[in-house]
């Protein structure tokens, strides 16, 4: 499995959300305890940027409509939400942090409901 620095650690403090790109996949990257997380940016509901969010004890809250993800699964766990989001393995070594994206996410821009239009 091969990891991409997307970060330095302290980019990423705690209770926030970031944004950084893998390939052409848009990641948010979140710090909630101590732990780092890395998920699809983009919120299941309504394509909302999830790291316009902020991270919570409960897991990735969208500030678009309220929808709370749970750090480890992606899954809803508030509404109105209710398809899960893509969690992407992350670690971080020697401050920095560090992201696998499956390499078809990396190639066509990750998961969202809306592709946008190459022209």
């Amino acid at each position: 499995m091969e990891y991409q620095p997307v970060a330095r650690s302290g980019q990423v403090p705690e209770g926030v959300v970031r944004r950084f790109f893998v390939g052409e996949a848009e990641v948010a990257v979140a710090r909630w305890d101590g732990e780092v997380h890395a998920m699809s940016n983009y919120c299941t509901h309504l394509d909302c940027l999830l790291s316009s969010g902020r991270a919570t004890e409960d897991g990735l809250l969208c500030s678009c409509h309220g929808s709370v993800f749970d750090f480890a699964t992606g899954e809803p766990i508030t509404p109105p939400a209710t398809k899960a989001i893509s969690v992407y393995p992350v670690k971080e070594e020697d401050g920095q942090i560090l992201v696998h994206v499956p390499p078809e996410d990396a190639a066509n821009g990750g998961p969202r409901r809306r592709k946008l239009a190459r022209g």
